[in-house]
């Protein structure tokens, strides 16, 4: 009965060989190849994926890059603007200051024209006051006949009045 399990028959042995075969075949269509498909398939969208990732990293640096740029010149720009403003506003305040100076030198000049004119306008009336006691004295003097104690007193009189017109 053993010996039944350990002999070797030729056309048994044969035939086992082309049921091996037969069943490699069958696997090898059956499961063996839609395996490799699936696997070819996943393979490609893998490297798809890969490549569209590469793309997409590509795509983000250039904007990256496009954003700094822009960044870059957004700062220039700023800096140009407050360099304008700074200078637009010393030439304004230097011009106010210009104005200010002129106004001034005006307002000192009209000043001095005032004080120049009232001056001469005190003089006049010292001089008229002047006159008017020079007037008064000589009709005192041509009124009566002056002594020398007169004549002083007058004088004393004259000096007396001009120093309380000033």
């Amino acid at each position: 009965m053993y010996e039944a399990l350990i002999t070797l028959d030729g056309w048994t042995f044969l035939a086992q060989i082309c049921n091996l075969m037969i069943q490699l075949f069958i696997f090898k269509k059956l499961l063996l190849d839609p395996v490799r498909k699936v696997i070819a398939q996943r393979k490609a969208k893998a490297d798809s994926q890969i490549e569209d990732a590469r793309k997409l990293r590509a795509e983000a640096e250039a904007m990256k890059a496009e954003y700094e740029q822009n960044m870059r010149n957004a700062r220039a720009e700023a800096n140009e603007i407050v360099a304008s403003a700074q200078k637009t506003a010393a030439a304004r305040s230097e011009e106010m200051l210009n104005e200010a100076r002129s106004q001034a030198a005006a307002l000192k000049q009209k000043a001095e024209a005032d004080i120049a004119q009232e001056r001469k306008k005190a003089v006049n009336e010292v001089k008229d006051e002047i006159g008017g006691m020079a007037i008064e004295i000589a009709s005192k003097v041509v009124e009566r006949e002056i002594k020398e104690s007169d004549h002083k007193a007058l004088i004393d009189e004259f000096i007396q009045n001009v120093g309380e017109a000033s």
